[in-house]
This record gives structure tokens, sequence and C-alpha cells, in this order.
């Protein structure tokens, strides 16, 4: 679970390739991914995928248990 803050912004790592997860670091670069960049709309604990598999980007939908 992450924390998120209402109105800050957010850049979701999609490649798995960051030693920053869920988030983002750059290390996509030279590849087809790019971050899926988001504001949050309001303050809440969030279950950020992990796996690269959600069809809710960037929020875990279970995708993992198919793994």
């Amino acid at each position: 679970m992450e924390q998120l803050e209402k109105g800050k912004t957010y850049a979701w790592c999609s490649c798995g390739k960051s030693d920053n997860q869920p988030w983002c670091n750059g290390a996509h670069q030279g590849t087809e991914f790019k971050p899926h960049v988001f504001k949050a709309e309001e303050s809440k604990p969030a279950a950020m995928c992990g796996c690269k598999q959600t069809k809710n980007p960037p929020y875990c939908d279970g995708s993992h248990a198919n793994l």
C-alpha cells in the first residue's frame, strides 16, 4: 500500500526496471515503456500494481494471481 496525497502528481513505473518501485526512476529509457503519470484525486492508501499486468494501471486488480 502506498499513501497518495490529494493533488500530488505521481509517475507509476510500467516497465518493472525502477529500483524505486512502484514509482518511476527513469530506468525505462531506451525501451518502449513510459511511466503512467497521474494526479491523486484524494488522499488515501492505494494498492499499486507491482506485477505490471494490471488492466487498471496504476492500481492492483489482482492480475498477479494469474501469473
